[in-house]
Parts: structure tokens; C-alpha cells; sequence
């Protein structure tokens, strides 16, 4: 199997593996009204707005110890992408990462500079029950945006600055989040 290959050559040039699920988001100035806690008898008022304004999350985690890599980013393409893996190697320099994704656009295209310590893997189209970052997009939207309206994109990058940042050290949370039996039992993790 080509995977196993590329990690018997990696391993023997000493490097741990570490294995990482990595997904992005949109978040924006649309709001969601979601049900809320109220008194008996008092009907809660929640604001909405549709205001087609984004920026976009970026998140790679290691379901084994959950440690994450996050970054803010203006759009969702090869470049943004680029940008983002290169953070992930720069964070993990004295480890190979086996990265798996997604099929999005910015994933293959040939203009996707992949460092030379990360290999990317594809999860099956339409099947996001496989990775485990999509729940930590639900924690953050439930948890940090829930009816809640911004004056401007700003305000969302700071809430999303903080909630990033509180996942980053949160491990046992995230690692409780992203640690699908199935991941956690693989032979491949952080050494």
C-alpha cells in the first residue's frame, strides 16, 4: 500500500508520524436563531441578520492528543491552503504529519504547495461523518456563535480568534471531540 510505503520511508528517516484530520468553515454575518433556554413563560427574542460578509476557519487536529493547528483565513482556495500547510509544517517541523481531507477544490489543485513533511490523504466524497473536524465546527458554532449578530466582520474574527484559541487548549476536549474509535485504535499516532 503506497501510505504504508510513504510512512516505512519517512519513519526510517527518524521523524514520528502523527496523524491529523483537517477541514475549514465559513464563518460569517448570517445568524442561525437556535432554540435557547428562557423562564416559564417568557418567550426569548433573539436578532437575525443576512449579511453575506465570511471568513474562513482552518483547523488540522490530532484526534491522539488533541493538539490542533488553526488559522483565519480571507478565502478557501489552493493558495489559502498552501498558506495553512505550511503553518502545520512549521508547527510540526521534526514530524511527518499524514493529513487527511477532504475532495475540496483547494485540495487538488495543482497549484497546492504540500511541505515535505506532511502527505496528504483523501477521505471519500460527501462523507464528513469520517472526519472528526466537522464536530468541532459544531462545538464552536453551538458553544461561541449561537444568537448571536455582529456589527461587522471583525467582530467575527474575534469571536472565532477566541474560540480557536480556547480549543487550542482545551486537548482533552478536542481529543474527546475528534477521537472516533476508529482513529484512536489506529496504530498510527503521535510517538
Amino acid at each position: 500500500m503506497i501510505v504504508e510505503k510513504e510512512l516505512t520511508t519517512r519513519t526510517e528517516q527518524e521523524r514520528p508520524v502523527r496523524l491529523m484530520f483537517q477541514d475549514e468553515a465559513a464563518f460569517g454575518r448570517i445568524s442561525d436563531p437556535k432554540r435557547c433556554w428562557a423562564p416559564r413563560g417568557i418567550r426569548p427574542i433573539v436578532a437575525k441578520q443576512m449579511v453575506r460578509e465570511y471568513s474562513y476557519a482552518y483547523i488540522a487536529a490530532s484526534p491522539h492528543d488533541g493538539l490542533i493547528v488553526s488559522l483565519i483565513l480571507p478565502t478557501v482556495d489552493a493558495e489559502a491552503m498552501s498558506i495553512f500547510l505550511a503553518e502545520v509544517s512549521r508547527r510540526h517541523s521534526n514530524e511527518f504529519v499524514l493529513m487527511f481531507l477532504d475532495g475540496a477544490g483547494g485540495h487538488n489543485s495543482n497549484e497546492l504547495i504540500i511541505p515535505e513533511n506532511i502527505r496528504i490523504v483523501q477521505i471519500p466524497s460527501h462523507s464528513p461523518e469520517l472526519n472528526p473536524v466537522e464536530n468541532l465546527w459544531d462545538e464552536i458554532r453551538e458553544k461561541w456563535f449561537s444568537n448571536l449578530v455582529f456589527d461587522s466582520l471583525d467582530a467575527v474574527e474575534d469571536r472565532l480568534i477566541d474560540a480557536l484559541l480556547f480549543l487550542e487548549d482545551e486537548k482533552e476536549l478536542v481529543s474527546s471531540i475528534t477521537g472516533f474509535n476508529w482513529i484512536i485504535n489506529s496504530p498510527l499516532h503521535a510517538t
